[in-house]
């Protein structure tokens, strides 16, 4: 019998002051069996950086055609792909051309490290695409906040990410490893990563 997803609820109280958007989301997010508490979280991470009222969880792991999120225009065209991950050169060469933004983010500590040594030259070559990297240490204490039922604040200044919950705050950096030309989240360049707990 197959094992079915868990469901998790997530309020986000966002304050981002580089795209002006301050904004109460309500989520439902389904994990599936075999995604990780830290991809999930991964996940909420990127819907908070890019949050708009047209943002949609895919099926993610259940479908290798779609991302972890997509925004799309009133038509149904791809107006942004966003992943997670350490996805293949292909994949992400054929979501840069269904749609104007792509966006990923990285995780892995090393191995994040290695993929990228491994295709940074193959990927600069794609003008719509941006690729963030979150450190090993920020995602498993991103992944230590999991509960079935969570409520977060989140702010967004100056390309710094504060989250937290009613007893823990991180503050976050994300590291710019490719910056393509869209109108993506203005996060700047930097390899910071700071956590108060």
């Amino acid at each position: 019998m197959a094992l079915k997803s868990t469901i998790f609820k997530a309020t986000l109280q966002i304050a981002d002051m580089d795209r002006g958007h301050y904004q109460d989301h309500s989520l439902t997010i389904a994990r599936h069996p075999s995604e990780t508490d830290e991809r999930m979280m991964v996940r909420l991470l990127a819907f908070v950086l890019h949050a708009d009222d047209n943002l949609e969880f895919t099926k993610g792991l259940c479908v290798d055609e779609e991302p972890a999120l997509w925004l799309k225009d009133l038509t149904g065209s791809l107006d942004h792909w966003i992943d997670v991950g350490l996805p293949d050169e292909n994949r992400l060469r054929k979501a840069c051309s269904r749609a104007r933004q792509v966006t990923l983010y990285c995780y892995g500590g090393r191995s994040a490290r290695i993929w990228w040594e491994r295709n940074a030259e193959k990927l600069r070559r794609f003008g719509n695409l941006q690729i963030l990297n979150l450190p090993a240490d920020v995602t498993g204490s991103l992944a230590d906040l999991v509960r079935r039922s969570m409520e977060f604040h989140c702010s967004v200044q100056d390309g710094q990410i504060c989250l937290g919950d009613a007893t823990t705050n991180l503050v976050i950096e994300p590291e710019t490893l490719l910056q393509g030309h869209g109108n993506g989240t203005p996060l700047e360049s930097t390899r910071q990563i700071q956590h108060r707990r």
